[in-house]
């Protein structure tokens, strides 16, 4: 059985207070982790950049302001998102466009770059998806992923762990008044792939110079790579 409609209808729910909590359940670091997204995406030129799962636009509004000739699309299948993300970036020239992860709505060679966070643990087959950012980008195109990482087993792990299953689905509750919603964000991060594991779906899918960089104690992954 398909999750993604739940998923849909899930972050339909919590648009209005996205943003809020990415703030607070990241101790503000979310920020900073977008830049990096940008940074290692490099400059289109005045070419097409396309970010999936694009959510309140955040990601797509760094990149237009970064890059300002670029052309850049945000694409989410939330339209709850959507209209949250044109509410808080209308004086930008980025077009917004309701669109599926699994069957993207461009041809082949359209961006020089493609960057999506937090969406490949929320859809049924992540190396679908990364076959099909493959097609659209171009040759020599980057793609760039943010997502969460299962906290390796150290010494930090037991606290890490307390947070994700206690912490967020409060704050959750508190912020957004849904905490099932951040029970399950915080559940698809701990059954998600470990950051080799999609290093090496990267590479399955046809990307070379896969790589990727840890943040926030190992929960954050930022994983890049380039179409041939």
């Amino acid at each position: 059985m398909s999750k993604e409609p739940g998923v849909r209808k899930m972050f339909d729910a919590i648009a209005h207070r996205y943003d809020l909590m990415n703030r607070v359940m990241t101790m503000g670091q979310d920020q900073r982790w977008r830049k990096f997204v940008v940074k290692t995406a490099g400059d289109p030129g005045n070419g097409w950049t396309l970010d999936l799962a694009t959510g309140t636009g955040d990601i797509a509004a760094l990149m237009c302001a970064t890059h300002p000739p670029a052309k850049v699309v945000g694409g989410d299948f939330s339209l709850n998102m959507l209209k949250e993300a044109k509410r808080r970036f209308s004086g930008q020239k980025i077009v917004w466009h309701a669109c599926d992860a699994n069957c993207l709505p461009f041809s082949e060679d359209s961006f020089s770059s493609v960057t999506f966070g937090y969406l490949l643990r929320n859809v049924d087959d992540a190396g679908r998806v990364l076959r099909e950012v493959h097609r659209v980008l171009r040759p020599g195109g980057r793609v760039v992923c943010l997502d969460t990482t299962p906290p390796a087993r150290n010494l930090l792990y037991p606290f890490v762990r307390l947070y994700f299953r206690y912490g967020i689905p409060v704050l959750g509750k508190l912020i957004a008044d849904d905490e099932a919603a951040y029970s399950y964000l915080t559940g698809s991060t701990m059954d998600f792939y470990k950051a080799e594991e999609l290093a090496d779906l990267f590479a399955a899918s046809g990307f070379t110079k896969v790589g990727f960089k840890k943040f926030m104690f190992g929960t954050i992954g930022v994983h890049w790579g380039e179409k041939p």
